[in-house]
């Protein structure tokens, strides 16, 4: 059998085809490491006093790219290229692996061996680690959890021929003794990003914070990161350190990607990815930079806008919201309540062809008899998760004396990028919710029917849609995305044409909220 001819200009970089590989720890293309190294000062190539870690190496790429430009930054410092090449990998290029198996890799990417005391390493050390580490720690357990990643204690308690995932530069609480107290210039990669835990389906607890607050704990120069970018505005476990991110001035340059398929070939991180630039001592705006779908913005503007709790996207959102602000109107937030506002979780349990079935009470303790359809008056609609079922009222847990009215019911799975929120369900008296929805009801009076359907047809307009994607990144829709769509006056209808000429929006701010929010049919 012949094999195909080679083309002769055909050589590609093996670190290209291992990031195409979809993992929690995302591999990182030549191409992307390259955008982020650009961020740094290009005289920190020229010094050959610069040190460099990357604190959580993979393939090796950040490392090696690193060792590139030193190389060349050098060449008349340093002219003899063996002892340039030397003086590099002994003193400037550092790197910590996340895996053994990673080490091998970074080394061979790096050293071009994967032990640096071997036959064929560029640069003989004295240890098979040379300056890329790797150590098989074990999960530290506190009540169930690992204290320094929060890894579940019944997912990764494995034996020793597993891996653990218990990341060196994380599990430490004094990551400068990992290199003798040696000082960095510059932390930078692509941390993992979640861990496993246990829950349903494909729950994970992020982790690639806890990486960004231990870099800065060494307070390097210049830090660097590719993250996902849903702890802009949201993301389980993110709070405080959404709080100070947003927070730290010191934050000089940020790359925000509505796709993650712009960075990372063939592998979905919902909500996008970003990169920053952190810069010890510098206080001012950040350089931010949208990569839309259709096109690329920037603006020199604080991560943190005046009167704000959250990252805003795009800046031609941040125009539309202080419009919507000055108003000062209440907030549609106050109706909202969360999915087991009626007492009800998403599990079911049908029984044969449907007829009968159990739904899984918000305690998780106890069922409920259902049915598919209603027997008699003292039952009551139940909308759940792709379609309905019918309860007994007095098997409602909570908020029954609010069964029987107008309400909005919101999907808690939205579609960002889309119609950003889930199709809404106009519920009429006699029903109620499981906690695949939020719940819209005014606290302390009814609403008519008129009403309930105005509020329903407010909810279904681009611009309620467009504030709410201020706050959403992800298909999870809490209560608190709708933080930013003012109540409106329900006794009559309203269209965009009417909350456009309302908030006096100009026509730039109009195309780009019709280019941005799909209609909602």
């Amino acid at each position: 059998m012949l094999r195909p001819m080679a083309t002769s200009n055909y050589n590609p970089d093996v670190l290209n085809c291992i990031a195409n590989l979809s993992n929690d720890e995302v591999f990182t293309p030549p191409e992307l490491a390259n955008r982020v190294l650009d961020l740094l000062p290009k005289e920190l190539f020229n010094n050959p006093k610069t040190t460099f870690l990357d604190p959580f190496t993979k393939s090796g790429v950040f490392l090696r790219e690193i060792v590139k430009r030193l190389d060349r930054g050098l060449e008349t410092q340093i002219p003899d290229r063996q002892e340039r090449i030397d003086h590099i990998l002994h003193n400037q290029v550092f790197g910590i692996a996340i895996t053994e198996l990673t080490s091998y890799l970074s080394r061979r990417s790096v050293y071009c061996t994967k032990t640096a005391n071997g036959r064929y390493c560029v640069s003989k050390f004295s240890t098979p680690s040379g300056n890329i580490l790797y150590k098989n720690l074990t999960h530290t357990w506190e009540n169930g959890n690992c204290k320094y990643c929060g890894a579940n204690q019944s997912v990764y308690n494995r034996g020793t021929e597993a891996e653990q995932y218990a990341y060196m530069f994380i599990h430490t609480d004094n990551p400068n003794t990992i290199f003798n107290n040696m000082k960095f210039d510059v932390i930078i990669g692509n941390p993992p990003y979640q861990l496993n835990d246990g829950g349903n389906g494909a729950s994970a607890t992020p982790i690639y914070h806890l990486f960004v607050e231990q870099a800065i704990k060494l307070q390097p120069r210049y830090l660097s990161m590719i993250i996902p970018a849903r702890w802009l505005s949201g993301g389980r476990g993110l709070d405080s350190f959404r709080e100070e991110m947003l927070h730290d001035n010191q934050v000089k340059v940020l790359h925000d990607y509505e796709s993650s398929s712009e960075c990372f070939a063939g592998v979905e991180i919902k909500g996008g990815v970003c990169y920053f630039l952190w810069e010890k001592g510098f206080h001012g705006d950040c350089f931010v930079v949208t990569h839309g779908i259709n096109k690329v913005v920037s603006a020199q503007r604080p991560l943190l806008e005046i009167g704000f709790d959250t990252f805003i996207r795009h800046n031609e959102q941040v125009s539309v919201l202080h419009k919507v602000k000055q108003k000062k109107e209440p907030l549609l937030a106050t109706w909202i309540n969360a999915g087991r506002y009626y007492g009800f979780h998403t599990k079911i349990e049908w029984k044969s062809n449907h007829i009968d079935g159990l739904l899984q009470t918000a305690d998780g303790q106890d069922f409920v008899k259902m049915k598919s359809t209603k027997l008699n008056n003292s039952y009551v609609r139940v909308y759940i998760h792709g379609g309905d079922c019918w309860v007994c009222l007095n098997d409602i847990p909570r908020n029954r004396d609010r069964v029987d009215e107008y309400k909005i019911l919101l999907p808690r799975s939205g579609n960002p990028g889309s119609t950003i929120i889930g199709k809404p369900i106009l519920s009429e008296p006699g029903s109620c919710s499981s906690n695949t929805y939020c719940v819209v009801l005014p606290p302390s009076r009814q609403l008519t029917e008129n009403e309930a359907k105005n509020l329903f047809n407010y909810i279904k307009t681009k611009f309620f849609r467009f504030l709410v994607s201020a706050k959403t990144t992800t298909q999870s829709t809490s209560t608190n995305a709708y933080d930013f769509v003012p109540l409106q006056d329900f006794s009559h209808p309203w269209t965009d044409e009417m909350l456009y000429k309302k908030y006096r929006l100009t026509e730039d701010e109009i195309a780009f909220i019709e280019s941005m929010i799909r209609p909602m049919e």
